[in-house]
């Protein structure tokens, strides 16, 4: 099948590396290279990366706007460019399209078949981060759907999903999820392309009332407040692992400055009797040895990985070993 790739983060990564082999890349259209690093070197997005790489001679679209209709005109004649397969193996191009970054216009998705990987079981999930509102809602399981590209966002005909749900572990971070979501969605995309071909694809209207939203993520959703039940923080610090991060810092009441820490794992820990006293405050480290943490409503959470700023990742008693925490000693707000 000859096929135009739209992508521009790693979720895309697995599925074009597969249709690369199985079907004819006409062009992969990504979105333009962006400032990053201290230096503000000019990065290209890991789709344009490994394009660049795996798919030479093949062209690759960078285009701002690609609506324009300078890029309409150009994606239109690059899918109607006749390929060097036998006359059987050409047909209309089709749009594959995953974690792209741009809506494409009704102009533009004229005359072809275009579908939308998108990382959740729709309609629950729509939005800019299906993986982190699935594990921030507590949902137990998650997995892609395959649509129609519609005019609302991620509202068009489901026409495939995971089957059975993946199970979203306690312990999962965002990060892990998003690797373990994208390693299927080849064998989902493959399913829908031999659907097509077949024309025995059974595309589903969406329930309406069962829509949630996963709202695009900022560094300030990442700020932890202890005052919170510990399953709402275990589900915050995943949710935003690897990005945007859970930070806190700790506060040792003694000369020291407090220390900034991202929280990378955790896990909740058992119930304890409410007392007076500042060790059984929210925030406070009532277990120095395992790193467990009073939280609100009389729960604990015990950190099980963290990274001071500045150092690599490690466990609580690597970060335990050798630093003096006394009783007291406080996880707080980076704002505090």
């Amino acid at each position: 099948m000859r096929l135009i790739f739209f992508g521009s983060g790693a979720f895309g990564l697995p599925t074009l590396a597969h249709l690369a082999r199985s079907h004819t890349i006409a062009a992969v259209v990504t979105q333009p290279d962006k400032p990053a690093g201290r230096g503000g070197r000019l990065t290209p997005t890991p789709i344009a990366a490994w394009a660049a790489e795996h798919l030479p001679g093949i062209p690759i679209l960078k285009p701002p706007k690609v609506n324009a209709p300078e890029v309409v005109d150009e994606i239109h004649r690059l899918a109607s460019t006749p390929s060097p397969l036998p006359i059987s193996d050409i047909r209309p191009p089709t749009f594959v399209v995953i974690a792209f970054g741009q809506k494409l216009s009704a102009r533009l998705l004229a005359g072809v078949f275009a579908i939308n990987l998108h990382s959740s079981l729709l309609p629950r999930w729509r939005g800019a981060a299906p993986i982190n509102a699935a594990i921030l809602g507590g949902d137990t399981h998650t997995g892609n759907s395959i649509i129609t590209l519609a005019d609302r966002m991620d509202a068009g005909l489901v026409l495939a999903q995971t089957d059975p749900p993946m199970p979203i572990d306690p312990l999962v971070t965002a990060g892990e999820l998003h690797d373990r979501l994208a390693a299927e969605g080849p064998a989902l995309v493959d399913r829908v392309l031999a659907q097509h071909l077949e024309d025995t694809l059974s595309p589903r209207v969406q329930d309406e009332s069962l829509v949630t939203i996963a709202t695009k993520l900022s560094k300030s959703d990442g700020q932890l407040d202890f005052h919170q039940p510990a399953d709402f923080l275990r589900r915050q610090v995943h949710a935003l692992t690897p990005w945007p991060g859970a930070s806190t810092s700790l506060d040792p009441r003694d000369a020291a400055a407090p220390l900034t820490l991202k929280l990378l794992r955790v896990r909740v820990g058992p119930p304890h009797a409410k007392r007076e006293g500042t060790p059984f405050d929210p925030g406070a480290i009532i277990d120095p040895a395992r790193g467990v943490v009073s939280c609100g409503n009389n729960t604990t959470l015990e950190i099980i990985e963290l990274q001071p700023a500045g150092k690599r990742p490690m466990d609580w008693p690597s970060f335990a070993r050798g630093r003096t925490i006394p009783p007291g000693s406080r996880l707080i707000s980076p704002d505090a």
